[in-house]
């Protein structure tokens, strides 16, 4: 007779429970950037809408930032840290391969009894991570989880690239995810196309760098690369459908929405995004990069922080939630905000 395996998944729903984050001391505007890679405040304006953005110091480490999030979204939530059962950190710039950064996190902000792990999914992390924590939660394998997206994108970026300098930046976002009466997380759409891979890469391995090192002690660390016209196509066409369907799979249409917070990437990307998906005026559109730059994993969470505590956008709004970026990963998902 085959023995019957005991289930704890319950049927319920899950939603996001309190918001964090944390912003870099250091403010950096256009003009400090722009000397390095012959250009100017207005060139960066035009093609990316960013004033300004928030640059790590040295005491400000992938953990440090990620804690200091964390920590407000468990607040927030009104969750006690030991009842967290899973925490997952998105970041694609924690340069210590070993541990997980989550773990340490985890113990940092008393999350004790806890599963920790880092994925690795670019400026998808966070909205990654999200449906991988509703499904945690839905299924019943953990009470509550911590999300956090976190980037240090400095530490990746050559400041002599033109395509890239002048876009990223650092901080972290994070989440407290939990059950729900009614659904507050939905059906993720995501997918990725390797193909176009090298549109946003590393330009080479760690490993070749120290064989380098070896010949030429001067030799050039990796460092992040992006060819910026087909991801703009990419981003504002293919993004567009993505943004479709999830509203879509949702059973909802734009009319119903209160919020847009896609990756926030370049301003005119979002703009673009806006127009092709016809959003009503009523429709608050999250324009987080103007003053933070791009954070890749950390933007989503850092945006709705922002629109929050600006009052652009209230507990109990639904909004579409979209992240996209290298792998060429993507995923969006309707949410109603904390």
């Amino acid at each position: 007779m085959r023995a019957s395996i005991r289930s704890n998944a319950p049927v319920r729903n899950a939603a996001m429970l309190g918001i964090g984050a944390y912003r870099p001391r250091l403010v950096v505007d256009n003009d400090q950037v722009a000397g390095l890679i012959d250009s100017s405040d207005e060139w960066i304006r035009t093609r990316s809408g960013i004033r300004c953005r928030r640059w790590a110091g040295e005491d400000e480490t992938i953990v440090e930032m990620a804690t200091a999030a964390a920590a407000e979204a468990i607040e927030r939530s009104g969750v006690d840290p030991e009842r967290i059962g899973c925490v997952l950190l998105a970041t694609i710039s924690n340069l210590k391969q070993t541990p997980a950064a989550a773990s340490e996190v985890a113990t940092r902000v008393g999350a004790v009894n806890a599963g920790a792990m880092d994925i690795s999914a670019a400026c998808a992390g966070f909205c990654y991570g999200l449906a991988l924590a509703g499904d945690i939660v839905r299924g019943g394998s953990a009470e509550y989880v911590l999300l956090i997206g976190v980037e240090r994108m400095t530490d990746l970026i050559d400041d002599r690239d033109r395509g890239t300098a002048f876009l990223f930046a650092d901080g972290a976002g994070a989440a407290v995810v939990g059950g729900s009466d009614e659904p507050g997380i939905g059906p993720v759409v995501w997918g990725s196309d390797g193909s176009q891979s090298e549109l946003i890469s590393q330009d080479h391995s760690w490993l070749d760098w120290r064989d380098q090192l070896a010949k030429d002690p001067s030799a050039e660390a990796p460092a992040l690369r992006m060819k910026g016209q087909p991801v703009f196509r990419w981003a504002t066409v293919e993004m567009a459908k993505v943004a479709r369907r999830t509203l879509e799979v949702a059973g909802l249409d734009v009319a119903d929405l209160d919020a847009f917070i896609p990756h926030q990437a370049n301003d005119r990307i979002t703009e673009g995004l806006a127009r092709s998906l016809r959003l009503p005026a009523s429709v608050a559109i999250a324009r987080d990069v103007i003053e933070q730059g791009n954070t890749s994993a950390a933007s989503v969470p850092l945006a709705i922080d922002t629109m929050m505590a600006s009052g652009a956008v209230r507990s109990g709004d639904t909004a579409l939630l979209l992240g996209f970026g290298a792998g060429l990963s993507f995923a969006g998902q309707v949410v109603v905000l904390p």
